[in-house]
């Protein structure tokens, strides 16, 4: 990711609830401490599919928000 960053190009993570620390933690010692997250619900193990594309649905709002905002 941090080579896609770094030709300019929008990106984030998505990453479920309960791994917000993590996740954050992890960007800052990669270097990306400014890399911009989407948090969905979790878990995502054992749900149908129908219910997985449901989160993602439920995450395109947020994530187009993020990329508006870093291409401004």
């Amino acid at each position: 990711m941090h080579a896609l960053q770094q030709r300019g190009l929008a990106i984030a993570q998505i990453c479920t609830e309960p791994f917000k620390a993590l996740g954050k933690t992890q960007a800052r010692v990669y270097g990306m401490p400014e890399l911009a997250f989407v948090f969905i619900a979790h878990p995502l193990g054992g749900l149908t599919l129908e219910a997985v594309e449901g989160r993602a649905e439920a995450a395109i709002e947020n994530i187009a928000a993020l990329i508006r905002e870093r291409l401004n």
